[in-house]
């Protein structure tokens, strides 16, 4: 680590690059003063002698200060990371809003130990594709990776995840719960980015359906309060192996741990006093015709998906009430996941770790509840891809910090290895937002660019989502006036050269969509 030392007005200053100050912290060694006091009676081979003893005096506490100094910086330990990753949480949340009906204390409780990001957006509105791109740090256009089948591994079989670039720098990385995809029973998963890892346990299933709609979809296409006990539930189990690897770690090395909550994910099940938490969610605002000015991509992109609303609307009309507890049970399943988080976060502060822990936390994408007459994610609106996004980073950023431009989730992987002091990769798509970490106001001119199947992408700029689908056909949404999106504004030709704006960061070249994963093919 190469350190300046200069001299400045009252002393040395010793610069440590990376710290929380700007351009650097300055830890300052005053000098002792050159006035010498008079000493009339002495002669002046007693003030000679008296001079260069102050003087040697002087220059041994000012080597003893740099020495004690460098003894610290290299002594002092290597961070240690903690990541969460939640599963299709939206922005319906008081983390994001303090008006939004679903509470989530123990997100605030985070936010305020470090930077909240008001406009984060996933890479991808899809599980495996915003997960491999994330935890890779390479968009699905440079990969190939766009579905949730794609073999994310066989398509980049060389790459590191970032969980393995901790583990080349000495870590000790472990992981529980979802981590990477979980369909095909953890096929998705890679056991090379961990030293040990819990999987994700089965989703524990009710004899039938809760919602008396065995024709709405499949066995997860369901929603109301299960297990009765806590101690049941796949995000308990995950949350009390981490809880485990924090209080009884006992190895020296730095660690990196990885904790993958489930929940909000399909099917919506959460014990049942979450559910009585969320009784009376309110219902998302719609528009009637929403769907009359979206373009041929739109409705190509989201033909196959359209069953979930258009289901949802003939269960309402056969069963009445449906739509309503569906909400509050995706409602409830949230306020279970924040309780989850709770507890993890209670293992950090008791942890003799926690002061030089770095702290991440993020969804994999949104989640659409009726929202532009869609449920789920797989769209390119803001609903899909606007995500929670905390960082808490001891001495970086300031505590209760919030910073409002738009960034996208490749920009994890550069950040994590410049907060730890780690070599930076060139092949990121992304970059590091430390400068932003630092200062929420700080000039950043790159938006956030989401990607989803291969030709249709979408530009979040500071008041501005602009779509582009692979037949050409366009979106864009003013958020200062449009925040739900209801008036596409393409037709408009005063709004042309915004559109060109958003245009030139589009992607200049597309990599093929690579295989899917096979059901039989599992990785060691």
């Amino acid at each position: 680590m190469n350190h300046g030392c200069q001299q400045g007005d009252s002393g040395y200053v010793y610069s440590i690059p990376g710290s929380s100050q700007r351009p650097h912290r300055t830890l300052m060694f005053p000098q002792s003063s050159t006035r010498n006091t008079p000493v009339h009676s002495r002669t002046p081979r007693t003030r000679d002698s008296l001079t260069a003893a102050i003087r040697l005096k002087r220059a041994f506490t000012l080597h003893l200060s740099l020495f004690t100094l460098q003894a610290a910086l290299v002594a002092a330990p290597p961070p240690n990371v903690l990541m969460i990753v939640v599963d299709d949480m939206n922005d319906w949340i008081s983390l994001l809003d303090s008006e939004a009906p679903i509470e989530t204390p123990n997100l605030e409780r985070l936010a305020s130990q470090g930077m909240l990001f008001t406009r984060a957006y996933c890479a991808s509105p899809a599980c495996n594709p915003s997960r491999a791109a994330t935890l890779s740090g390479l968009r699905p256009t440079t990969t190939g990776v766009y579905g949730n089948r794609s073999d994310w591994r066989e398509a980049m079989p060389d790459r590191k995840t970032i969980m393995e670039r901790y583990r080349d720098e000495g870590y000790s990385v472990k992981g529980a719960g979802k981590i990477f995809h979980h369909h095909l029973d953890g096929a998705f998963h890679d056991s090379r980015s961990f030293d040990a890892f819990r999987p994700m346990d089965p989703q524990n299933m009710p004899p039938e359906k809760l919602n008396g709609a065995p024709e709405y979809g499949s066995k997860n296409t369901d929603w109301g309060a299960w297990p009765a006990s806590e101690n049941d539930t796949i995000d308990h189990r995950t949350v009390d192996y981490c809880i485990d690897v924090l209080e009884n770690s006992t190895s020296e090395k730095p660690l990196f741990l990885a904790c993958g909550i489930f929940k909000p994910h399909s099917p919506f099940f959460a014990p049942p006093k979450y559910h009585e938490q969320t009784e009376g969610t309110p219902q998302p605002i719609r528009l009637g015709n929403d769907w009359d000015d979206l373009p041929s991509g739109a409705n190509a992109l989201l033909k196959s998906k359209k069953w979930f609303w258009t289901g949802m609307q003939a269960l309402e009309g056969k069963r009445p009430g449906s739509y309503a507890h569906f909400i509050e049970s995706y409602a409830a399943c949230i306020r279970f996941a924040d309780a989850q988080i709770g507890r993890l976060l209670d293992a950090l502060e008791s942890s003799p770790r926690h002061s030089n822990t770095i702290v991440v936390l993020w969804s994999d994408h949104g989640f659409h509840l009726g929202e532009k007459d869609h449920i789920e994610k797989f769209a390119l609106w803001e609903k899909s891809n606007r995500i929670p996004f905390i960082v808490v980073a001891p001495g970086i950023a300031a505590p209760g910090s919030v910073c409002d431009t738009p960034i996208d989730m490749t920009a994890l992987y550069p950040t994590l290895l410049e907060l730890s002091g780690h070599e930076p990769d060139s092949l990121c798509d992304g970059v590091s937002i430390v400068p932003l970490l630092r200062d929420p106001d700080a000039n950043w001119t790159r938006p956030a660019l989401m990607t989803y199947g291969r030709g249709n992408h979408a530009v979040r700029s500071q008041h501005w989502r602009y779509i582009s689908y692979a037949d050409g056909t366009e979106e864009l949404y003013d958020h200062r006036n449009d925040p739900n999106e209801w008036t596409n504004l393409t037709e408009q030709s005063q709004y042309a050269k915004i559109i060109a704006f958003h245009r030139q960061w589009l992607p200049r070249q597309e990599a093929a969509l690579v295989p899917d994963l096979k059901v039989n093919h599992t990785r060691n």
